[in-house]
């Protein structure tokens, strides 16, 4: 499966917690590292060429000691979607914080663990689109695909 996804994190007076993280790390469960943005507030971004290099990468931004948790914000965008979609730390966990007019939807869960499990896809659902019969709300793949 070959799908492009940026993820943008944004994150007050992070700047120490994130730099370990822009640089390449064999040991971490995802693979690459994060750039910089030049904005007014702490942002970071990356690219994943592949849906298998970013797994774990929620697990491992939520485990790190933030200094304002509430404040952190996830943006990711894979290419299929129509926009980013948005997590947020709620209880310690970064959770996709449901924006209006748009629904993620999701392909039937894989056959056997071979495959990695798929984020769906985040389309809004005041633009027109008709949603292909094969995708639903409900048919997601219980594994993490981030």
């Amino acid at each position: 499966m070959s799908r492009i996804a940026q993820v943008i994190v944004l994150a007050t007076y992070a700047d120490e917690i994130m730099e370990p993280l822009t640089h390449p790390d064999e040991s971490r469960s995802w693979r690459g590292h994060f750039e910089p943005l030049d904005l007014f507030v702490g942002g970071w971004v990356i690219e994943f060429n592949r849906v298998a290099p970013r797994s774990g990468l929620l697990n491992h931004l939520e485990s790190l000691p933030w200094p304002d948790p509430g404040k952190v914000q996830v943006l990711i965008h894979d290419e299929e979607d129509d926009c980013f979609g948005l997590w947020m730390i709620h209880d310690g966990k970064l959770v996709e914080v449901p924006l209006p007019r748009t629904q993620r939807f999701y392909d039937p869960a894989p056959s056997s663990e071979d495959y990695p499990p798929s984020p769906g896809y985040l389309w809004r659902t005041d633009a027109g689109s008709s949603v292909p019969e094969d995708l639903s709300v409900e048919r997601r793949d219980p594994r993490p695909a981030w």
